[in-house]
């Protein structure tokens, strides 16, 4: 297992939180998400999900709940 870690521009509201965390959360590879005060941690397994992919899931993700991911 490996965890990733985003930061966002803000702190995301309770429903985009919830909507992050279900879909992210569902994919194949995902074990766990946590979502806190503009920092977004995934704990996945590299054999299930490649890492650039899932960041790149995530970003698209986060983007169109309105948020930006901090580079």
């Amino acid at each position: 297992m490996k965890t990733t870690k985003f930061s966002v521009d803000k702190s995301l509201c309770g429903d985009c939180s919830l909507a992050l965390r279900r879909f992210i959360g569902g994919m194949d590879g995902v074990s766990s998400i946590d979502v806190a005060q503009g920092a977004i941690a995934v704990t996945f397994d590299e054999t299930e999900l490649d890492e650039t992919k899932l960041r790149k899931i995530a970003k698209d993700s986060i983007e169109r709940l309105g948020y930006r991911l901090q580079d």
